[in-house]
């Protein structure tokens, strides 16, 4: 049912879906572009209209007893910023240990426009063993759907080469606001700058 409704919603609001539903029980979910409020509704209506329960990240501190009901009804999943883990050892572990999971990690981690993506996502399928799978959302066109899994290799440029073929052509609800697709691990002077959190 919920399927048909998000289906029919998404047609009367002129949304084409493209691609097919992924086929890994346990994947990393990307959610480009991200320029606007409006993708976090688009995002759950697409995975309804896919049929696909996904799951995203948020600080344990949202997950009170009056919002707590509400953030895990729509996918919330809390995390400890403090785990001695670190936020992509914990989630990697928790896809790990899951049966079937699909997480959701912003990868450009914010609306507005920055030159790098985060790698969070990259580094969270690597350790946990599990495909990254694009999802687009085209504004320009009104289409969305996903794109084939794929696992992360460790060559992180090969990679990334494959989403930036992925998102060719792709337009947020704020075209400026969607920057280049590239980590800074692929930048030749990463090597010379301080280790940090991969959020």
């Amino acid at each position: 049912m919920k399927q048909t409704i998000a289906r029919k919603l998404l047609a009367w609001m002129g949304w084409t879906l493209e691609g097919a539903r992924p086929v890994h029980e346990r994947y990393v979910l990307i959610a480009a572009p991200h320029t606007s409020n409006w993708d976090f509704p688009m995002m759950l209506l697409f995975a309804a209209a896919f049929d696909i329960k996904i799951q995203w990240m948020a600080k344990d501190s949202l997950f009170n007893p009056f919002t707590g009901w509400l953030m895990r009804a729509l996918g919330g999943l809390p995390i400890d910023r403090k785990s001695s883990n670190g936020i992509v050892g914990s989630m990697a572990q928790t896809l790990v240990k899951a049966k079937e999971l699909v997480l959701v990690v912003p990868a450009e981690g914010t609306r507005e426009r920055v030159e790098y993506w985060k790698s969070g996502f990259y580094h969270i399928a690597r350790q946990a063993n599990v495909p990254i799978v694009p999802s687009v959302l085209d504004f320009g066109r009104k289409r969305g759907g996903f794109g084939a899994g794929i696992m992360p290799t460790g060559n992180v440029k090969l990679d990334m080469d494959y989403f930036r073929d992925v998102y060719a052509g792709a337009s947020g609800k704020f075209p400026d606001k969607f920057g280049p697709i590239r980590l800074r691990e692929e930048d030749p002077v990463f090597e010379d700058t301080p280790p940090r959190e991969a959020a």
